[in-house]
């Protein structure tokens, strides 16, 4: 199947490159030019474990790349719009990126029929239809906007559905004016559920591929694209399309809340003497439960839960509706990441001019994504008190580099990524914010033999507090 995948940032790509993998002539389109002479050199623009042997293996098999939205509107038979929707001054999801490549689709699509006249075989059924998938995380509603600025831009260059000889029509709000088999196109909300670290393997492996769509026809043609993901049992889950696009939304909220309530858990077990990790193990053996996403620690960030539920809490509000226990989570998060700081504070006092080890910037192990990471809030939180950093991360140091130039400038933050242990020199104190696995087997006798100081902060729970005190360190954990 000839495949367009608007926006080559993270979804876009591993998707693009996924669905190559599978044989379908996929055309990556973005409007950064030096982003699309990296990948045309095999270079991806972030790090995600196996994507950059993935863009080699499926370069030679139909994945292209290029900045003419003309041409990819033409190549595709399902065409992705896979672009950012980054969060507006409301906290709601930004719209104007996913607008903007809907008016170009319509502005280019072929309302003619027949080939595409791309040189590649054009659209099977010769009717040029063309189905307009949204994989961007975007709120209820969306697809019916992205759908009637197709038609609007249609209607620009003079299309008309067929029966409709006066040419009177007022305009399309939406898809009911029109009968569906007229329209050259149908709109099919897909939402991501990557995880970053494993987002290969989690599109490849998926367990539930949701698709909202009114359409037999799109849906049909959306089952045909993902049969080679959907074998042995059926992991599709067809439904209309605002459930499609509140169902990722649901999803994000969930997993925030668990991630929250365990860090919840974590401070009161601090005050009363318990200890998280017991208590942890107790509650994910209740099978209604589990162990996922009950990990305590310095809160969750990245590019998906932070934002997701300030959309939706925007979107709620819009509704009529008061979110409050989105408001708790995102409140509880985001006083998490002050937490490791607050122990600081308790233990030293005043933390002037002291310099910290930090092992760990970017928000999870296997990125280096820096989005709303707990790392950003515990480094500007150690500058506005007069303490300088030394970060250790072995992939997120290049993203640090752009978000903090000033700070490296000046001596603030020093940037590490050869061995964490040389960020330990004349240390007051090490950090740990990331879970990296190259951190979980560091031994407290090497710690304690490099670290200027003798505290350990461990915002990830990862080490046995006892061999950490046996070894003449100071350790404080989170609910521990």
């Amino acid at each position: 199947m000839n495949i367009t995948v608007v926006g080559a940032g993270y979804v876009g790509l591993v998707t693009g490159a996924c669905l190559a993998d599978m044989g379908n002539q996929v055309l990556c389109v973005d409007n950064d030019p030096a982003k699309i002479a990296e990948l045309n050199a095999g270079r991806p623009p972030f790090f995600e474990p196996g994507l950059e042997e993935l863009l080699g293996k499926t370069a030679a098999a139909g994945l292209r790349f290029t900045t003419d939205i003309a041409a990819g509107v033409a190549h595709g038979e399902v065409i992705f719009i896979a672009v950012g929707t980054p969060p507006g001054d409301d906290g709601g999801a930004d719209l104007r990126h996913v607008l903007a490549v809907a008016k170009s689709i319509g502005e280019h699509l072929d309302i003619d029929g027949g080939d595409d006249g791309a040189g590649d075989g054009g659209d099977r059924d010769g009717d040029n239809y063309r189905v307009v998938v949204n994989k961007s995380t975007a709120p209820v509603g969306t697809a019916q906007r992205v759908e009637a600025v197709i038609f609007d831009a249609l209607k620009s260059r003079g299309w008309r559905p067929a029966g409709d000889g006066n040419g009177d029509s007022d305009g399309a709000e939406n898809s009911a004016e029109f009968p569906a088999n007229s329209a050259p196109f149908s709109v099919v909300a897909n939402p991501e559920f990557l995880k970053q670290g494993g987002a290969i393997d989690d599109f490849m492996k998926p367990d539930r591929i949701i698709i909202g769509s009114g359409d037999a026809r799109a849906l049909a043609v959306m089952r045909e694209l993902y049969a080679p993901f959907n074998r042995n049992h059926e992991r599709i889950i067809a439904m209309d399309l605002a459930s499609a696009e509140l169902t990722k939304y649901a999803a994000n909220a969930m997993l925030a809340a668990r991630i929250s309530t365990m860090n919840e858990m974590a401070n009161i077990a601090e005050k009363l003497g318990a200890d998280i990790e017991a208590v942890r193990r107790g509650v994910g053996a209740d099978p209604r439960i589990g162990y996922a996403y009950i990990y305590p620690g310095c809160g969750y960030g990245g590019s998906c839960l932070p934002k997701d539920l300030r959309a939706l809490r925007q979107t709620a509000a819009a509704a009529g509706i008061e979110a409050r226990l989105l408001a708790a989570v995102e409140a509880v998060n985001a006083a998490q990441k002050r937490a490791i700081v607050a122990r600081l504070d308790a233990h030293f006092g005043d933390l002037s001019g002291r310099r910290f080890a930090l092992w760990g910037l970017a928000f999870k192990p296997d990125t280096d994504d820096m989005r709303a990471a707990p790392s950003r809030a515990v480094v500007e939180e150690l500058w506005a008190r007069g303490a300088s950093v030394r970060a250790f991360d072995p992939a997120a140091t290049g993203q640090a580099r752009r978000l903090y130039a000033q700070q490296v400038e000046r001596g603030e933050l020093e940037l590490l990524s050869a061995d964490p242990f040389d960020a330990l020199a004349g240390a007051d104190a090490l950090i740990v914010v990331t879970e990296w696995r190259m951190f979980r087997a560091a031994e407290p006798a090497r710690i304690a033999a490099a670290l200027g100081g003798e505290v350990v902060v461990d915002g990830r729970n990862l080490y046995d507090p006892e061999a950490f005190r046996a070894a003449g360190l100071i350790y404080y954990g989170i609910g521990r």
